[in-house]
């Protein structure tokens, strides 16, 4: 056997150290080339790091919620002799093989058949295409530059093509590659249990101890789980059981407790103060009459149903802001502060704000102008689903030029929102309600809107900001123009 350190990668340029949020491997585990061996926060996105070879775990360098350096020793392995490739070792340490976590494989180091080919695929999702028994070479991508998202995998197992295949596959780690670990644990339904790493990383997301779950075979005179038990455990509400006996739930920090100001909560602080201290903020706020748009969304949502797109008011909105960017261009615009010029931008690219469990999240819809209201609506959910489950590359966070909020999902009216710096504005979506509203001299109940917006005093002056407003309010309130 050799011992072989690896150190952290290079995560992206400018960027000198990351969070390691947690580790998915144990000393002792067996481990494959590619496979996610750990979780490192940085630049509003969550990478996994793959290990760069099949070999052992000897020795793990870094704590969970530790800062490490780039280039510095992670984890040591044990492999065999001969069993080191430094090209493939070398090409898993580079950017390419870890920036927002979106990785170059070589299928013949994989599970299905030899191609001189390459899959762009997360590792997360690589791991999926095995648990459901899918070639990746199969499988067309969605994503950008042809990489392969989780959703491409379950669409290409449900067209049925791969079902005998899945049948016939094992479990994850139950081959040869990997060897099952005896878990030793107080106060469970067993004392100990066989599993695999994989099995053992499945039950710890999910919230249980894998000696409570049921085994369903017998190794070596041991319990035996599988990820099967361990799905079908939780199904059966294992997950709510555990927590209810352990008297404690994923509730997160509480009161008196001091919580580490780093990851995606430091960048999301250190990016808005610097807009509010840079870019000198003026707020404007507006209402309209949102009738005829809530009778447009209607009539299209079983047509847009239709194509599985569930049309919400925010493409309407996505189409309303280009139409008018293109009218008044200092809204979309930026500051070169070195070059003392405005560079009106030639592109529509909306940031769509997304809250998830890590903070928020901004990730871009490129050349939104150029997209139907269906084609919004689809890439807008993509997107926002990619942000939750922390799947978003970091190309799909930057080159926005506008943004838009929502506020109206969890209840606000107005709004007061920081500048996604250095762009010119950002607009905040409150919700469509009835409100007492003035028609032909009565006051009726009427379904109306509120936006709410900020701007960059710098590149533009509060009338300008009143008047785009006003233009995407008369385009909203009038949607069937923005089907022309």
């Amino acid at each position: 056997m050799a011992e072989q350190t690896f150190e952290l990668p290079d995560l992206g340029e400018g960027i000198a150290e990351g969070e390691l949020v947690s580790w998915l491997v144990e000393p002792g585990d067996a481990v494959e080339a590619d496979q996610t061996i750990a979780e490192v926060e940085t630049d509003k996105a969550l990478v996994e790091v793959p290990s760069p070879y099949d070999g052992t775990v000897k020795e793990l360098h870094a704590a969970e919620g530790e800062t490490v350096p780039v280039d510095s020793v992670i984890v040591t392995f044990d492999v065999e002799d001969g069993g080191v490739d430094d090209e493939a070792a070398d090409e898993s340490g580079s950017e390419d093989a870890v920036e927002s976590a979106v990785e170059a494989v070589d299928d013949d180091a994989g599970e299905t058949a030899e191609s001189d080919g390459r899959v762009f695929a997360a590792p997360s999702t690589r791991t999926l295409a095995r648990e459901l028994g899918v070639d990746l070479e199969a499988v067309s991508g969605s994503g950008p530059g042809g990489r392969i998202t989780a959703a491409d995998v379950r669409a290409h197992a449900e067209t049925g093509d791969e079902t005998a295949e899945t049948e016939a596959t094992p479990e994850p780690g139950d081959g040869e590659g990997e060897e099952p670990v005896l878990v030793e644990s107080d106060g469970a339904a067993r004392d100990r249990t066989l599993a695999m790493p994989a099995t053992r990383r499945l039950a710890r997301d999910e919230g249980v101890d894998i000696n409570d779950v049921p085994a369903s075979e017998e190794r070596d005179g041991e319990a035996f789980v599988t990820q099967s038990d361990v799905r079908e455990y939780v199904g059966a509400g294992g997950e709510a059981a555990a927590s209810a006996a352990s008297g404690t739930g994923d509730s997160g920090p509480s009161s008196g407790e001091r919580v580490p100001y780093s990851g995606v909560r430091r960048t999301i602080g250190e990016q808005m103060a610097r807009s509010k201290y840079t870019a000198p903020h003026v707020a404007h706020h507006d209402e309209f009459d949102a009738a005829d748009l809530v009778d447009v969304r209607e009539d299209l949502a079983d047509a847009a149903d239709a194509e599985g797109v569930n049309l919400t008011y925010l493409p309407f909105v996505v189409k309303a802001v280009t139409r008018a960017l293109q009218e008044f261009p200092f809204l979309n615009s930026s500051l070169d502060e070195d070059a003392e010029e405005i560079v009106l931008h030639d592109e529509y690219n909306i940031g769509i704000a997304v809250a998830t469990d890590a903070g928020l999240m901004v990730p871009v819809v490129k050349h939104a102008d150029e997209k139907s209201l269906v084609e919004l609506a689809a890439e807008i959910d993509d997107l926002a689903t990619r942000a939750r489950n922390r799947e978003l590359s970091r190309e799909e966070m930057q080159g926005g030029t506008f943004t838009i909020t929502n506020i109206g999902v969890i209840g606000g009216e107005f709004s007061a929102p920081i500048i996604n710096h250095p762009e010119a504005a950002i607009l905040a979506m409150g919700p469509i309600a009835k409100r007492p509203w003035v028609v032909d001299d009565e006051v009726v109940a009427r379904e109306t809107m509120r936006l709410s917006m900020s701007v960059d005093h710098r590149l533009v002056d509060g009338a300008e900001a009143a008047q785009f407003t006003n233009r995407v309010q008369e385009l909203l309130g009038q949607p069937a123009r923005l089907l022309l």
